[in-house]
C-alpha cells in the first residue's frame, strides 16, 4: 500500500524528514474492508484514529429503538474515530462503517503516544486535525439549531458533493436530522 495520500495529508499541517515519515507510516496498519464491514463497534474499546485511502466509511450512533443518526462520513484524504472514546480509551459510542469497500490506515491510541515523544511534531498536526474537527462539529451543530432542513441539506450538498453522490439517502437524512421521507420532498423541491 503507497502512503503518498496520508503523507501529503500530513504535509498540509508539518513537514516531515524521511526517519520521521518511516517512523509514521511502521505505525499504520492497513485494512480492507467491504462494503457493510464494521470497523468500530458501539461498546468496543476505541483503540484507532482511522484514515480513509480510498471508498467512504460512517460513523453513526443508534439509539435503543434502533434508529441511527448519522455523525459523520469519511472519504478519501479524511480522518475518522470516536474522538471522546479515543482520546479518553473508553468504550466507543457509535459504529463506524464501511459504506462502501474501502482502504483505510488506522494509528492505534498507544502508537499515537510514541509519536508524539519520538517525532513532536505530531503534536501539532493533531492538535490541528482536532480543532478542524471541532470547529467543523460546533459549527453543525449551530447549523441545526438555526437553518431550515431544507438549508442543512443545501450546506450539505455544496460542501460535501462528493459525500452526497456516494452515501444513500437515507443517511443524507440520518445526517441532517429529518426523515428519507422528507429528503425526498425536499429533493423534488429542488430539482
Amino acid at each position: 500500500m503507497s502512503f503518498e495520500l496520508i503523507l501529503s495529508n500530513v504535509s498540509k499541517h508539518i513537514q516531515l524528514d524521511k526517519d520521521e515519515a518511516t517512523y509514521f507510516t511502521s505505525l499504520l496498519k492497513t485494512e480492507s474492508v467491504s462494503r457493510k464491514a464494521t470497523l468500530l463497534k458501539a461498546g468496543e474499546l476505541c483503540k484507532n484514529i482511522s484514515f480513509v485511502c480510498e471508498g467512504i466509511v460512517r460513523a453513526y450512533y443508534q439509539d435503543r429503538e434502533g434508529k441511527e443518526a448519522t455523525i459523520m462520513f469519511g472519504v478519501a484524504d479524511w480522518w475518522i474515530t470516536d474522538m471522546n472514546c479515543f482520546v479518553n480509551q473508553l468504550p466507543s459510542m457509535m459504529t463506524i462503517e464501511a459504506v462502501e469497500p474501502s482502504v483505510v490506515m488506522h494509528l492505534q491510541k498507544s502508537d499515537l503516544d510514541l509519536l508524539y515523544l519520538k517525532v513532536p511534531k505530531f503534536e501539532r498536526f493533531f492538535r490541528i486535525i482536532f480543532q478542524n474537527a471541532y470547529i467543523r462539529e460546533q459549527l453543525r451543530t449551530i447549523q441545526n439549531l438555526s437553518l431550515t432542513a431544507e438549508e442543512r441539506y443545501l450546506n450539505f450538498n455544496r460542501k460535501y458533493p462528493q459525500v452526497a453522490r456516494q452515501v444513500t439517502q437515507k443517511q443524507i437524512a440520518s445526517y441532517l436530522g429529518i426523515t428519507p421521507e422528507f429528503l425526498s420532498v425536499l429533493r423534488k423541491k429542488k430539482n
